[in-house]
């Protein structure tokens, strides 16, 4: 249950009100977007950066542009508000966004709220995690070439992803990594993939049809000012076990090295504590 909610207008809700409609179009056909944001000592960290893929996501799916100011306002009041409840503890701060009632159309819905994170997160973080590859069943080239799939917009129709992680947890693995028709590497359910290569970080390229990642970028831009060179291009099965380490980058996991692929236990990685030191550097800085 989240700690949390708060609406657009500025209104503090108890965690336990119903706040949806039965005919809300997020909740009957998963029509809407959202954006989830890792809340620490009360603060939404990189939360502009999630403030503008939701604007994109939105725009992708046809919906209203958000209205940044009053985003940006529910998500400090949840933010703080949090902080304040958890003694600093982290949270997971998820923005939820809406195309409305059905019966009312016209009015989307819109609402903040922030939750513990997850135990799965912070194991992830903390142990690592085994993965296995998966067919997403489509070619890199649709993200461009079929805008109405939506592949690079982070949308609440996640059916697909969370039948894949239940997938993978029914074969002994945490986590999954799809691939594309074409056997290229594209990202996981809720993660983004990098690998190392020496000391260069390299990830597929958003063109490829997957979401871009938040956390990546903030990866990158601190890796580029610590002298750490990053590339983003195309990746294949080969990579994720012939490299010096592979991990999953997320908002609220942060970094998740994958210590074992298709049941095979992959060699140690020297750049993880170069990789969980950029991610924390990353997202420190300036929203």
């Amino acid at each position: 249950m989240a700690s949390v909610v708060v609406t657009l207008d500025g209104s503090v809700r108890a965690p336990e009100t119903p706040l949806l409609y039965a005919d809300d179009l997020g909740a009957v056909r998963g029509d809407g977007c959202f954006e989830t944001v890792l809340v620490r000592d009360g603060v939404p960290l990189k939360g502009r950066a999630h403030l503008d893929r939701l604007a994109r996501s939105a725009a992708a799916l046809g919906l209203p542009a958000p209205n940044d100011g009053a985003w940006w306002a529910a998500m400090q009041r949840a933010a703080m508000l949090y902080g304040e409840e958890s003694g600093g503890a982290e949270g997971a701060l998820r923005l939820v966004y809406t195309r409305g009632r059905e019966s009312r159309p016209g009015t989307p819905t819109a609402y903040v709220s922030v939750a513990p994170v997850p135990e799965r997160a912070l194991a992830a973080r903390r142990d690592g995690i085994s993965a296995i590859t998966l067919d997403r069943g489509y070619s890199t080239a649709l993200g461009e070439s079929a805008p109405w799939l939506l592949l690079g917009a982070k949308t609440l129709s996640y059916a697909v992803n969370m039948a894949a992680a239940r997938y993978a947890a029914e074969q002994g693995a945490d986590d999954v990594i799809f691939t594309s028709s074409e056997g290229r590497v594209l990202e996981a359910p809720r993660a983004t993939v990098v690998i190392a290569r020496g000391r260069t970080l390299v990830t597929p390229p958003d063109e490829q049809g997957i979401l871009p990642g938040t956390t990546v970028r903030a990866l990158f831009d601190a890796a580029d000012d610590k002298g750490v060179t990053t590339a983003i291009e195309p990746l294949f099965p080969a990579d994720l076990v012939m490299n010096d380490g592979v991990w999953l980058i997320s908002s609220i996991t942060l970094c998740a090295r994958v210590h074992t692929l298709n049941g095979r236990a992959l060699p140690e990685a020297p750049m993880d504590p170069t990789v969980r030191s950029l991610v924390e550097a990353g997202i420190a800085s300036t929203e």
